[in-house]
């Protein structure tokens, strides 16, 4: 028997005991978060990028009922996905065992049943990743064991953070079905999360890793017979993998649609408000490794074309605050990058199969940055826009970057895929500058002088430690200050 009948055979098993399980039911999901920036951070959507965003959904044919395995065929009769039910908490109860319950303490158990099966569903979906992605594909030699590690990371090790977190539900449940109280639960639990600190950290890399190793056939050709498999929901590969992050972002919203639905005088209304503030804490912490991850990872991919470009602001950068694709003038297309104090401006090249971003220009210091917003018709687009507009038709969202003092090097005009993309690059632009500003501002306060000792003072000004005049020190600042003070920004 060859590999793929035997990696067909396994398949067939596991699908047949997913249709067994009776974890396919499931209540009606709240609605998708897909980002840990989306929700403690304002939402970068278009083609401003920002890590974590969903990937595609994309409808696949399904695979031959023949034992046989067969080559990918348009022709090939869908095979149904499987699909995890919808049902309620209320739908599930024996309401001959169970007392009367008010429309509110209904809406609570559904809210905590919520919480209940996704964390039954995120398991599921664990124990999946790796016995169908992973084991299949190290047993076949179809990946090496350090690429699969710098994928699927540590999955394994999470399993047993969310059964503990249902053992202690499931000992909270009535043997009428309802949980009384979750508030002490939740407290405990949800500092544990911390873990995914690093998995989290490390999905920008695995991600490029995956999509690298998708061009070999052998990678190509196992990966869209899983998706042919009923057992993939449609679902690609990162789809799964992403699931602990998507999880995540959910449970500030579960947790307060169960306090939505507690009356004020119930002990859980208290410790709900303290467990939402401790998972946003958590998230918090999170996405900041994450931004520092991302950050570190466009810097490692940053090409120099002369010494001059290697602001050493880049490296010292922590946060990414932004980047993606717009055009210039002469219409080539650039991939700006806005870090906490400088702008970067690269062109995306390929070296031997691995993408790098190559510097364009001179870097601009956000505190040396003016921006101005121009008018749609301000300017003529050459290049490949010259036969894209017609002598009506006039450009439309674009704006102009330059150094404030005008000296160093030429402007930018660029210009966004529409309206919102341009207005989500003017709003993240204008935000660096005021904060660059407001520390410098910060920094040219004028210190108090110290105050001069008296007659009667027991120690004489000459045994005080030496330190600069007044004098001095104000002229050190206003030095200081008139280096990084610049012309008003036009906006």
């Amino acid at each position: 028997m060859g590999v793929w009948s035997l990696f067909y055979h396994f398949i067939s098993n596991l699908s047949s005991q997913r249709e067994q399980s009776p974890l396919d039911k499931r209540v009606r999901p709240l609605g998708r978060v897909t980002s840990l920036a989306n929700l403690i951070s304002p939402v970068k959507n278009g083609a401003v990028r920002r890590f974590g965003h969903t990937i595609q959904s994309i409808s696949f044919r399904g695979e031959s009922k023949s034992p046989a395995p067969k080559p990918c065929s348009k022709s090939a009769a869908p095979t149904p996905p499987k699909r995890r039910n919808s049902t309620l908490w209320s739908e599930s109860q024996d309401w001959s065992q169970t007392a009367p319950l008010s429309s509110r303490e209904i809406k609570r158990q559904e809210a905590i049943y919520e919480l209940t099966r996704g964390e039954q569903d995120l398991i599921e979906d664990l124990h999946l990743a790796r016995k169908a992605y992973h084991d299949p594909m190290l047993k076949l030699s179809i990946m090496s064991q350090e690429e699969l590690t710098h994928i699927f990371g540590d999955l394994d090790a999470y399993i047993p953070l969310h059964e503990d977190l249902l053992a202690q539900l499931a000992k909270a449940t009535g043997p009428d079905g309802t949980v009384k109280e979750i508030g002490q639960i939740v407290i405990g639990w949800l500092p544990r999360l911390r873990a995914y600190r690093d998995y989290c950290s490390n999905q920008l890399a695995a991600k490029a890793l995956l999509d690298q190793r998708k061009q070999d056939r052998r990678v190509q050709d196992f990966l869209q017979r899983c998706l042919e498999s009923p057992f993939s929901r449609k679902l690609d590969l990162w789809s799964f993998l992403d699931v602990p992050r998507s999880r995540l972002v959910k449970y500030p919203l579960l947790l307060r649609e169960v306090l939505r639905h507690t009356p004020a005088q119930h002990p859980d209304t208290s410790l709900l408000q303290t467990a939402i503030s401790i998972i946003q804490d958590v998230l918090s912490d999170i996405n900041m490794r994450q931004g520092e991850s991302e950050c570190q990872y466009y810097t490692e991919k940053l090409e120099f074309l002369h010494e001059s470009q290697r602001d050493p602001r880049i490296q010292a950068s922590k946060n990414l605050l932004c980047h993606g694709e717009l055009r210039n003038k002469s219409g080539t297309k650039l991939h700006v990058f806005l870090f906490t104090e400088v702008l970067v401006l690269t062109r995306p090249v390929t070296r031997t199969d691995r993408q790098v971003y190559q510097v364009y220009r001179q870097p601009i210091p956000v505190q040396d940055l003016q921006l101005e917003d121009l008018q749609d018709g301000d300017v003529r687009m050459g290049g490949s826009f010259r036969g894209a507009f017609s002598t009506v038709e006039r450009t439309k969202n674009i704006f102009r970057i330059r150094f404030a003092d005008g000296s160093r090097s030429r402007s930018h005009t660029l210009q966004g895929n529409d309206v919102f993309h341009k207005q989500q690059w003017l709003n993240c632009l204008r935000s660096a500058i005021a904060e660059q500003r407001q520390a410098l501002d910060t920094l040219c306060k004028p210190a108090e002088l110290p105050i001069e000792p008296d007659e009667n003072s027991p120690r004489n000004v000459s045994e005080l430690p030496s330190s600069p005049s007044p004098q001095k020190s104000r002229r050190s600042r206003r030095s200081l200050c008139s280096m990084g003070k610049r012309k008003e920004t036009m906006l």
